[in-house]
């Protein structure tokens, strides 16, 4: 989305757990000009120029989150470098250059541009956001749990929900399944549909080895209809539960459920070779 690009986690991407707590959401607005103020002669031809590379940085902005939108990531990243070599210090060309290098699997380098934007606004609430969701991807848990940290306590943060799901997927990989717990479910309590929220405790759960609860948690993902990619993921984690359960059948159902839709992505690979082994 564009207003609204920021990385969500679980952080929901590579392994189709990622981006479990962002959700992706790119605001890029449309970028202005910015105003001259009076002075001499060589100060007015600085402003003008000033504000002439605004105008053609706004330009090149346009059109590379035109691309990104339109998944064509190459030119985007073409488009939103000259953007930024014009008009550095803009926050929405850092935070859409991130994206851009995310979508390509270079998350070193989004979370340089996001870091960008934080210098430039550090209340900046979609950068920090997307900005945990990198560290979980690379690995920064720790890092990822602070810049959560940061955006719920902030009461001006709309979507505590989302930072709390990154914060809980953060510790969970951590291997501090309490506190994963408690962010999570206070998520939830922010925002009682929020699936990403909910996958991650069946997970966790499960992990636990409580399947009746884990199961609870997957079916209400499937009834809150999340996409193609996080219904594979649930109806793959409930069959693992049944076939534990020893409840071959139901295990097929839900396989057979994700194979027919065949959704892109790691699930529905998964999916066709449990039912393989299975049958």
């Amino acid at each position: 989305m564009i207003p609204n690009l920021t990385i969500q986690l679980r952080a929901w991407t590579t392994t189709g757990t990622l981006f479990r707590g962002l959700v992706l959401g790119l605001v890029l607005p449309a970028l202005s000009a910015g105003c001259a103020s009076s002075g001499g002669q060589s100060r007015a031809e600085t402003q003008l120029e000033t504000q002439q590379n605004q105008k053609r940085s706004a330009s090149h902005y346009r059109m590379g989150s035109g691309y990104l939108r339109e998944g064509n990531v190459a030119p985007a990243i073409r488009e939103l470098r000259i953007a930024e070599g014009l008009n550095p210090g803009d926050k929405w060309t850092q935070l859409a250059l991130a994206e851009a290098y995310r979508l390509k699997g270079l998350f070193e380098l989004a979370a340089v541009h996001l870091r960008k934007a934080l210098d430039v606004s550090p209340g900046f609430h979609q950068a920090r956001l997307s900005l945990s969701a990198v560290s979980i991807e690379l690995g920064h848990y720790a890092e990822a749990v602070q810049h959560t940290k940061m955006l719920v306590q902030d009461p001006t943060f709309p979507t505590p929900w989302a930072a709390l799901t990154n914060q809980g997927w953060a510790y969970y990989k951590l291997g501090q399944l309490g506190p994963a717990t408690e962010a999570l479910e206070l998520a939830t309590q922010y925002h009682d549909g929020y699936w990403r929220a909910i996958l991650n405790l069946g997970i966790i759960e499960a992990e636990r080895g409580n399947r009746d609860v884990a199961m609870r948690r997957f079916e209400r993902v499937l009834e809150l209809q999340p996409g193609p990619l996080a219904t594979a993921e649930a109806n793959y984690r409930i069959a693992e539960i049944h076939v534990g359960l020893g409840n071959r059948g139901l295990a097929l159902t839900h396989l057979t459920a994700v194979t027919s839709q065949r959704p892109n992505g790691p699930w529905g690979k998964r999916s066709e070779d449990y039912l393989d082994r299975l049958r």
